[in-house]
């Protein structure tokens, strides 16, 4: 089963209030989820998580991670800035971006964040434009060491990151350069419940520093995981045990790091799926029922809500509140309103039987929708992306981002010019 924390009752009074659609995340799980993973990794000599800023941008959902202990891995300037007025400061959070402009270089220097370089000629950039910090990370491609997923890609296809000999020389240069600290990071996959995965990366990391130790002589500070620690996004599937996944890390680092005289050796990750995914849901309405060669049910939301359906064939689990143990009697594509045919949130979806209407059709939670969901969003065909809202611990909700209106939309044209562009048309 999956689980939704408001009850149809409960649904009716909120959507009262704030009309569908929109997100709504529950504050109390998310706590209790980070405290989980804390508690987990509490095996390693340090540990630090650093939330993927990019799958849910919202300064209230950073800022209660942060109480939780958590920093930031920020990719732009806009998430440095979030994570800065979250609380999250120096080197709490870690800038790991690609193709990267001076000017963010610049920002994450001033906020001492952790830079993770992406490519080797990015350390000369570093320098010509800014400087070359105490503090530096490398993100190391594996390439065909290491097996990628479905989204993510093969490593050996990926733009991202140095290759090995690039990070040896890398390290070199940057400490002829004046770093004097340093940090190795990897990212190879993405949604990946298996810990196997996992573990294996963590030992291709401590055999890399192992390396890096006896070849530069340089011994680092941490090792960055990466994210990619994927969530049940289907009711027939297992979530990560996190508990096993930190004892078969910590189990690698006894065969590795402690005989290598590199402990302690600080653990870092950069999880963000599977520390919001399950907790944050799409809440619709059922709006249009459409018959032709097959059974449509229509959405006040689309994929300018929701991409991840339509852009990777992602499954997302859908109920009906007030209908969770309704027979699934119908078999329908869930769909939004935009003009392309992709615009799908279910394909050929056992559910129970919908009632559609404007203003008193059933609700539709698409569930899992807490990570790379509204983020995602876009204003093709003129859509306006939907709110967030947040379930208090006190059971109380907050607007934490409210819906876009026309005049957002209008806001960026240059109106005042024109009529005086009309005017001048031949």
């Amino acid at each position: 089963m999956k689980n939704f924390p408001l009850s149809k009752k409960q649904l009716d009074a909120l959507a009262e209030r704030y009309p569908t659609p929109f997100y709504i995340y529950d504050e109390a799980a998310i706590r209790q989820n980070a405290q989980a993973i804390r508690r987990a990794f509490s095996v390693f000599p340090a540990f630090k998580e650093h939330y993927a800023v990019k799958a849910l941008p919202n300064p209230f959902i950073l800022k209660i991670l942060s109480d939780e202990g958590f920093g930031a891995d920020c990719s732009s300037l806009p998430e440095l800035l979030l994570a800065d007025m979250a609380g999250m400061k120096g080197e709490d959070v870690m800038f790991t971006s690609n193709e990267t402009p001076a000017r963010e270089y610049l920002k994450a220097l001033e906020l001492g964040a952790v830079i993770n370089l992406d490519d080797y000629t990015h350390i000369e950039f570093l320098e010509k434009h800014g400087r070359i910090p105490s503090l530096v990370s490398c993100r190391y491609n594996p390439g065909p060491l290491k097996e990628g997923n479905a989204i993510i890609g093969k490593p050996e296809e990926a733009k991202y990151g140095f290759t090995r000999d690039q990070i040896l020389r890398g390290f070199a240069l940057l400490q002829d350069k004046g770093a004097a600290r340093f940090a190795l990071h990897t990212m190879a996959a993405s949604n990946e419940l298996n810990p196997a995965y996992h573990i294996e990366t963590a030992r291709l990391l401590f055999e890399l520093a192992v390396e890096i130790r006896a070849k530069t002589g340089i011994r680092l500070e941490f090792v960055n995981l990466g994210g990619g620690v994927g969530i049940p996004y289907g009711p027939e599937q297992e979530a990560v045990d996190y508990g096993c996944l930190a004892a078969g890390i910590r189990k690698a680092y006894d065969e590795i790091i402690l005989p290598a005289g590199l402990d302690p050796l600080g653990i870092h990750t950069e999880w963000a799926r599977a520390v919001t995914g399950p907790y944050g849901w799409l809440v619709a309405r059922a709006i249009h029922r459409k018959s032709i060669y097959r059974e449509y049910i229509g959405l006040d939301a689309c994929m300018a809500d929701l991409m991840r359906p339509a852009l990777y064939g992602a499954y997302h689990h859908i109920t009906i509140p007030g209908k969770e143990t309704a027979d699934a009697a119908e078999t329908n594509d869930v769909v939004g309103s935009l003009c392309e045919n992709n615009d799908k949130f279910a394909v050929r979806r056992r559910l129970p039987k919908i009632h559609a209407d404007e203003t008193a059709g059933d609700f539709v939670v698409i569930h899992d929708a807490g990570a790379h969901g509204r983020a995602m969003g876009f204003n093709y065909n003129g859509k306006l992306r939907c709110g967030e809202l947040l379930l208090r611990t006190d059971g109380s909700f907050l607007m934490i981002r409210r819906p876009e209106t026309l005049e957002d939309y209008f806001a960026t044209l240059n109106m005042g010019e024109l009529q005086d562009f009309h005017n001048r048309l031949p």
